[in-house]
């Protein structure tokens, strides 16, 4: 488990609802994942937007009545109003996203004021400026957006573009909390957690973390998981805690496929399946996560669930070793391999993920087929039990599998 403690608080560590980060800053560059706008009421006319050139729409309101006109006689009506800004933002079009959106945000738009920030701290068809960027959010925030009042708290965090502020920064993730927003639930979490610029408090942190998994955030349903687990905030649930970190892990969550797959081989929260704690550690070693790596090395080596198979194991050991993880214990389970077979292995170590040239390529080693994978608790039977069950995992579903 990776709690306690948990990591330090990132941008980097908010999943699904965080935008990505383009390398690009063309006009035509890969669209960046945006939560829909949701509009309010007009924000107060005091609010004043940051300096900025000014721009005109791209599109006259006589050809949009026009395609309005034609669309509405191919398809009916009524039809959905689409939002040019966000849409051309989605496409990539972040210039002309721009266009649409500046004038809309000088009128008290706060969902325009927030398109605008997030395209001027990710530099998306201009310069990076995160002094322009926390000028849009400030606004926004003000006028109640809970994503601008996240990317604030960020950047109050950071020190970018603002003055680095840990209190602030809390300040805003409790607002984005408050108006419901997952992944500022998430951080202000962990705050509590860690008692950064908050008194700690274990309580407050599981009751957020749990509203943040139920969400889906798979960070969050780890780390929930894993205060279940232990205990942490709330009382020791292994089985749900088991479920948690199962859909983390089923979402893509390295560390979680880590720390499902040790689960399953311990038998902790779920009945014991050495062939799926083998998928797991090695779909998350084909990741390239370290441990796993070295994991699933030991039951290779050991012939543990798999088919012994010193080559393939010698193989995972050189790529831990590459991250700076040893083991003696994994050393002495190879000391009797072949020289031929450990050159063979530091061969593919040095060529994965693809085979040295002219090779053939290995044969797969087979989980063991005698246990099959458990099945999850359902909801009611982890309410028996005491445990809470989130929305996530609101259906009886399978153990997850790779």
């Amino acid at each position: 488990m990776r709690w306690p403690p948990l990591p330090a608080i990132a941008a980097s560590m908010l999943c699904a609802a965080c935008l990505a980060h383009p390398a690009s800053a063309a006009n035509t560059a890969a669209p960046v994942p945006l939560p829909p706008p949701q509009r309010g009421d007009a924000a107060p006319a005091s609010a004043t937007p940051p300096a900025d050139a000014t721009a005109t729409s791209p599109a006259s309101s006589t050809q949009q009545n026009d395609a309005a006109t034609i669309s509405q006689q191919v398809f009916g009506s009524p039809r959905v109003v689409e939002d040019d800004a966000y849409g051309a933002y989605q496409r990539g079009a972040y210039l002309t996203a721009l266009a649409y959106a500046l004038p809309r945000a000088q009128n008290n738009d706060h969902a325009a004021q927030t398109l605008i920030g997030e395209i001027y701290t990710h530099g998306l068809g201009v310069a990076q400026d995160d002094k322009k960027a926390a000028g849009w959010f400030d606004i926004a925030s003000r006028h109640g957006d809970m994503l601008a009042a996240f990317e604030l708290a960020i950047l109050y965090q950071t020190g970018r573009g603002v003055p680095k502020d840990g209190k602030k920064a809390a300040a805003l993730f409790k607002q984005a909390a408050d108006s419901g927003y997952a992944p500022a639930k998430y951080n202000l979490a962990l705050l509590y957690v860690q008692g950064m610029d908050v008194e700690p408090d274990l309580v407050k942190a599981a009751a957020l973390m749990k509203e943040a998994a139920d969400s889906g955030l798979s960070d969050a349903q780890y780390d929930y998981g894993s205060m279940l687990m232990e205990g942490g905030g709330v009382p020791i649930d292994e089985k749900q805690g088991a479920i948690e970190i199962g859909l983390a892990a089923q979402a893509g969550n390295m560390a979680a496929q880590v720390d499902y797959a040790t689960l399953l081989y311990l038998g902790k929260g779920v009945p014991r399946d050495l062939a799926g704690a083998v998928r797991w550690y090695k779909q998350a070693a084909d990741g390239g996560n370290a441990v796993a790596e070295n994991r699933y090395a030991k039951l290779l080596a050991a012939g543990e669930g798999v088919n012994l198979d010193l080559e393939t194991a010698a193989m995972w050991r050189a790529l831990a070793r590459r991250q700076g993880l040893n083991d003696a214990v994994l050393d002495k389970l190879l000391v009797s391999i072949p020289p031929a077979e450990l050159a063979a292995a530091e061969e593919r170590a040095r060529f994965w993920p693809s085979l040295p040239p002219g090779s053939v390529p290995p044969k797969v080693a087979n989980a063991a087929p005698a246990v099959t994978g458990p099945t999850l608790p359902t909801p009611i039977e982890g309410a028996a039990q005491g445990g809470a069950t989130t929305a996530a995992s609101a259906a009886a579903t399978p153990a997850p599998t790779p």
